[in-house]
């Protein structure tokens, strides 16, 4: 079992880039969704309403954004700006007119670029607790590919067409488990010098019935097969499992998952 993928999210709900290794903090991945987009009362910005920003694929380099062939200097810190994310209110920092103008032209709405302050302590919930960014929930999604060939398997039984692992924006994918959803057992692990914990199920929405590559939203599938097979109790269709980071550290790709305590 070892690490196939890594993932790096710099912005929230936009297009995702792999990277061979990446220092893991108590929030996840480094730079993980540390930024997002908010519209005129600083409500944050989704693919469920959004979809194109799935076709949006900034990267962290050096000390900037960068995207499109723009580069957009990260303000780590100045005056704050109330945001919203779901139930949680807190505080950003604005990235400058500069960025909220290229964001606005490519998604054709006032939307402002905003990074968590350096002082954010936001928690989070689930059977390990922690803290995080602008992420949804939880710090880290962790996914295998044994998953994403089952569901496959039942997508194409119902006569659709194959979806590829980032209609479900994982972090961590992990190659080597036979059994599909082996990931949901797992309550402790260590990748590299990193100590993860689970934290909770991924409940999931519309998002990945969108193409990450075009921004267009291209249903029924997967949702469709996984609801036939992945209800929570609550009625929620689930796939991947949420962690908590427990150990700080690095992560490379190729990395050894050795998993320290199963569920019951």
């Amino acid at each position: 079992m070892i690490v196939s993928d890594l993932v790096v999210y710099p912005v929230k709900g936009c297009g995702g880039y792999s990277v061979a290794s990446s220092a893991v903090e108590p929030t996840g991945l480094r730079g993980d969704r540390m930024m997002m987009l908010v519209d005129d009362d600083g409500v944050f910005l989704s693919q469920r309403k959004v979809p194109e920003m799935a076709a949006l694929r900034p990267s962290l380099v050096d000390s900037a954004l960068s995207i499109g062939g723009e580069s957009f200097p990260v303000v780590v810190d100045g005056p704050r700006v109330p945001v919203v994310v779901h139930v949680w209110h807190g505080t950003g920092i604005d990235q400058g007119d500069a960025a909220a103008a290229y964001f606005s032209d490519a998604l054709g709405k006032s939307v402002r670029l905003v990074r968590t302050p350096p002082d954010i302590h936001r928690e989070t919930t689930g059977e390990t607790t922690g803290v995080i960014g602008y992420a949804d929930g939880n710090a880290l999604l962790v996914l295998s590919l044994s998953s994403l060939d089952g569901l496959n398997e039942r997508v194409l039984e119902r006569g659709g067409e194959p979806v590829p692992m980032n209609r479900f924006r994982p972090n961590v994918v992990v190659s080597g488990w036979p059994e599909p959803h082996t990931e949901d057992r797992v309550r402790r692990a260590a990748i590299g010098d990193v100590e993860l914990a689970y934290a909770k199920d991924c409940v999931r929405c519309a998002v990945p019935m969108v193409d990450q590559e075009t921004g267009v939203k291209n249903g029924p599938e997967p949702i469709r097969s996984l609801a036939t097979y992945r209800r929570s109790p609550d009625g929620g269709v689930t796939f991947g499992m949420k962690a908590q980071v427990v150990r700080t550290g690095v992560i490379n790709v190729g990395d050894k998952v050795d998993v320290l305590e199963w569920r019951d």
